[in-house]
């Protein structure tokens, strides 16, 4: 009887023993996922709690947006007279916009010789209907052939060449200008300059040209973009 007993209480106290490791296990087990992350993405490096799907501004976004913005359109608005050659005086005025990456332009304005241009482009008419230069009082209108990129000029005969490009600041055109009763059909073409700021070294002063005619002061000239 005695061993039966001491065999049972053996049992027992193995059964208890069993029972506290696995417990025990538990209890760890438990301890350790409250405290471990369950991904690295859920706790940054500061300790302060995040998100991988959190928006960031990638850098192509600001690029594109500064590349849109060196592709607006430019608009420009002017008036005044040039001279310097030999003969003629020319007055315009006038304005419109551009943009240089894509090349496209719209611009148009008054025109009128004030004196006769006997030299140049606007001393032969390209109108057969109309021939002749450009002579005292006449003249009506101006609009643009095109928009170039560059172009040499001189603000009198004797002067050396210079360079103008278009930008933000200063347009170059190649414009057609017509005599009363020439309709669409364009009397004259020549390159102008149009500028919010001096165009010439050799000219202090200057900010619009015309092919052929000379430089000038514009007595009203405006930028925007």
């Amino acid at each position: 009887m005695c061993r039966k007993s001491e065999n049972k209480r053996k049992k027992v106290e193995v059964m208890k023993k069993a029972t506290v490791i696995v417990m025990w296990t538990l209890l760890v087990v438990a301890c350790s996922r409250s405290y471990t992350p369950s991904s690295p993405s859920q706790v940054p490096g500061d300790g302060s709690s995040s998100s991988t799907d959190e928006a960031v501004t990638p850098p192509t976004s600001i690029a594109t947006s500064l590349v849109a913005r060196a592709e607006r359109r430019v608009g420009f608005g002017f008036n005044g007279v040039v001279s310097g050659f030999p003969t003629g005086k020319a007055f315009l005025t006038g304005g419109g916009a551009y943009e240089l990456s894509s090349h496209f332009v719209h611009a148009s304005g008054g025109f009128s010789c004030v004196d006769a241009v006997l030299q140049g482009p606007l001393s032969m008419s390209v109108n057969p209907n109309h021939p002749g230069a450009c002579l005292k009082d006449e003249g009506i209108r101006w609009d643009t052939a095109a928009l170039l990129d560059t172009t040499t000029f001189k603000c009198t005969a004797s002067a050396s060449e210079e360079t103008a490009e278009t930008n933000g600041n200063t347009v170059v055109l190649q414009a057609d200008f017509y005599r009363t009763g020439d309709g669409n059909e364009e009397s004259f073409t020549a390159k102008m300059i149009v500028s919010n700021g001096d165009i010439s070294e050799k000219f202090p002063g200057v900010n619009m040209w015309v092919q052929g005619v000379g430089c000038g002061t514009a007595r009203t000239v405006n930028f925007s973009n």
